[in-house]
């Protein structure tokens, strides 16, 4: 399939940011304080994750690239800052000094994840409001728009976010958590998992009911799409047309981990560079082909794309 030209695309993320952070190394002994194993560290990495990933690989396909988000005023919230800035990323991150920085710790040990360790805290205040004013600002330069939603607070305001970019015309694609998916009333696409779908719709026992129940839910909210990941079943587009569906990319599964990132990147940068959805769905499919046979949070790059093709 034809990749589009991204080189004019201009994607505007919002969400909550984190920090990846690989401590990679070696084990040899079992520890005489504890049955555990004595990982000896020999070299550390820091990635962005969260909506940053997201950024990051709608940067990595070369479409232009904005992020809004709130950091902590910490070490993590500058480290993630200078990964951005050299990802070529237009990032405006808010620095909040009563927030922490998400940031994920990964021991991993001959390309085995040992631990993974986790640094946050909830906000218990108003973390985004002073981000409408600037979201908006921004809507008349983007072409779409992703809202990246972890659960971290950092999307407090994302139905009145969906407003105002519909109000824009620009379209939203929405990652979804939780179990309530009222908030994401009429955005254009959301990107659920397995898990997170059946979080919101219940198990389904075929494809039929399965399709019933999606078609159901995207109706109900005023989608334009519903793309269900599936993991090694590869991913399925619900639409008011009907139903189209992609075979997972024939690769060695690695590391599942951004998977969900690189996909709704790669929708929005082919969408906004005038594929359809079932193009974008397409391509969007062989990123993820390309990410989850590396460790780690990854992008998928429009070379590696373009080999694939």
């Amino acid at each position: 399939m034809r990749i589009p030209d991204t080189s004019k695309a201009r994607v505007l993320v919002v969400g909550d940011v984190m920090l990846d952070r690989y401590w990679f190394g070696d084990v040899g002994r079992i520890s005489p304080e504890a049955p555990v194993p004595v990982a000896k560290i020999e070299r550390t990495e820091d990635r962005p994750g969260g909506a940053a990933n997201v950024a990051r690989n709608c940067a990595a396909l070369e479409a232009r690239t904005s992020l809004l988000s709130v950091v902590g005023a910490d070490e993590a919230g500058q480290a993630l800052t200078k990964l951005l800035t050299s990802a070529g990323i237009d990032a405006s991150l808010h620095e909040d000094a009563q927030l922490n920085t998400t940031v994920k710790l990964r021991v991993v040990a001959r390309q085995q994840q040992l631990i993974r360790i986790d640094f946050e805290n909830a906000p218990d205040h108003e973390v985004l409001k002073a981000k409408l004013a600037e979201f908006q600002q921004r809507l008349p330069e983007c072409d779409v728009v992703i809202l990246s939603d972890y659960g971290k607070g950092g999307l407090t305001h994302i139905t009145e976010m969906i407003s105002l970019a519909r109000a824009a015309g620009k379209p939203v694609l929405v990652d979804p958590k939780g179990d309530d998916y009222s908030r994401y009333a009429g955005a254009s696409v959301i990107t659920p998992n397995r898990s997170e779908l059946r979080e919101v719709i219940g198990r389904w026992k075929d494809e039929a009911e399965l399709t019933e129940k999606a078609q159901a839910l995207r109706k109900s909210l005023g989608l334009q799409a519903l793309l269900l990941t599936r993991s090694e079943e590869g991913m399925t587009l619900f639409t008011e047309e009907g139903q189209t569906h992609q075979s997972a990319q024939a690769r060695e599964v690695y590391d599942v981990s951004g998977a969900g990132d690189t996909v709704i990147g790669t929708m929005a940068v082919m969408l906004a560079s005038g594929a359809s959805l079932a193009e974008a769905m397409a391509l969007a499919n062989r990123a993820a082909g390309i990410v989850v046979a590396k460790l780690g949070t990854a992008v998928a790059t429009l070379d590696e794309m373009k080999q694939l093709g």
